[in-house]
């Protein structure tokens, strides 16, 4: 059933075909719609109706979407009401500038078909949208043993409501994601990009990120801060003429640099929230909340068995408290158990402490990644099992899978 169902839906255009035809489409889905050409008078009604959903035309005589955005905005018993501008203009900035001005989406005319009703439901979800590019660790591991699960080394994207979308990692991962930018000719391309730490096999592939060379794109490079040398020279460093063709200044798409520590910061309506974790050098986990949901991305981590004498127990109640009830988490599980015997102070976890860690902290879905480059789609199918049987054991609520390439997941 359609989330348009039983809505209330007011929609605002000088152009009557415009309104007959959206207005017919909304009610094929259940939506009550209350269509309007004049955007003075359908203000005051709006004001006293409050519907669920406002779709206003970006060009109208009387007074302009923007401003119809803007005055809306102003009422306080308004701010749950979802705003669409439906425009005939196609640019970035005007875009941007209804963002800006409050609007949850802008939508471009004459998208009005099952993908305009797709993206209407997914504006009035507030959808968020996780999405893996690349799940191994150290190494890419391309082969028959490793076409399940994919053998591209970390990248996942998550697109959070208001088109707000942030890359975490830039393994080899994030060339499928370029690719797929490139084939649905995205342009405009707003984003932020974590980068855990600058060990290569989460940086090696960023080169590769086509977007970054096309002008109009806008990106935020945000990692830790690693005292005498910045995020901006690391990543130039391994685009330096002895180790890459192409150098940074390259880069047409405008790029900034953020340099984080355990911080908190705003982004919109997106908090990030940064804890340095336990692997060789500076390396950041981070957590993302939108409203009442939040997902958490742990990698790389080490977490240390009690019967050890690195166990350190104010970082294991630290690293709890910090990923406590969170709808996803997705962390290092690189090594089995007996793995992990072999390679303890490597930097990684392995499927018992994870475990453990998960249902500690109450997170609702536990995401295994960052696999060893040694290991084949059929060991993780092991190590996900493992995982399933123990945490039935502690009759843990925390739901576990390994991700695939490529595959997704509605945070809701």
């Amino acid at each position: 059933m359609s989330v348009l169902k039983n809505r209330n839906v007011y929609l605002v255009d000088d152009d009557p075909d415009v309104l007959l035809v959206v207005k017919y489409l909304l009610e094929e889905y259940g939506a009550k719609v209350q269509t309007n050409d004049s955007s003075k008078i359908a203000l005051t009604e709006i004001i006293e109706a409050k519907p669920d959903l406002v779709i206003l035309d970006l060009m109208m005589p009387d007074m302009d979407g923007l401003d119809m955005c803007r005055l809306l905005r102003e009422e306080s018993d308004l701010q749950e009401m979802k705003i669409v501008i439906f425009s005939g203009k196609a640019y970035e900035h005007d875009k941007q500038r209804a963002l800006s001005f409050g609007a949850d989406g802008y939508l471009t005319k004459p998208l009005i078909d099952k993908e305009f009703i797709g993206k209407i439901e997914d504006i009035i979800e507030e959808k968020i949208e996780l999405k893996y590019w690349g799940v191994r660790g150290t190494l890419p591991v391309p082969g028959e043993k490793t076409l399940r699960y994919g053998g591209n080394t970390i990248c996942l994207s998550i697109q959070f409501p208001k088109e707000n979308l942030f890359i975490l990692d830039a393994g080899s991962g994030i060339k499928q994601f370029s690719d797929h930018l490139i084939k649905e000719d995205v342009s405009g391309l707003h984003a932020k990009m974590l980068i855990s730490h600058p060990h290569w096999d989460h940086i090696n592939a960023l080169p590769f990120f086509v977007p970054l060379y096309i002008p109009g794109n806008e990106f935020e490079i945000f990692g830790a801060s690693h005292g005498h040398v910045t995020m901006r020279e690391l990543i130039s460093a391994q685009m330096d003429g002895v180790y890459f063709p192409i150098r940074i200044k390259e880069f047409a798409a405008r790029t900034y640099f953020h340099d984080l520590k355990e911080e908190q910061v705003k982004i919109g309506d997106i908090i990030l929230m940064t804890m340095l974790l336990s692997h060789p050098g500076t390396c950041l986990g981070y957590r993302l909340e939108y409203k009442d949901r939040s997902i958490c991305y742990i990698t790389d981590n080490e977490l240390f068995p009690e019967d050890s004498r690195n166990y350190n127990a104010n970082y294991w109640e630290k690293l709890t408290n910090f990923i406590s009830g969170t709808n996803i988490l997705i962390t290092d599980t690189t090594y089995t158990d007996e793995e992990y015997k072999q390679k303890a102070t490597w930097g990684h976890s392995s499927v018992s402490q994870v475990v453990k860690l998960a249902h500690q902290a109450k997170v609702q879905a536990l995401h295994m990644i960052h696999h060893d480059p040694d290991q084949t789609d059929d060991d993780i199918d092991a190590k996900l099992e493992t995982a399933k049987k123990l945490l039935a054991d502690l009759k843990s609520k925390t739901q576990c899978l390994a991700p695939q390439e490529l595959q997704s997941f509605k945070v809701v």
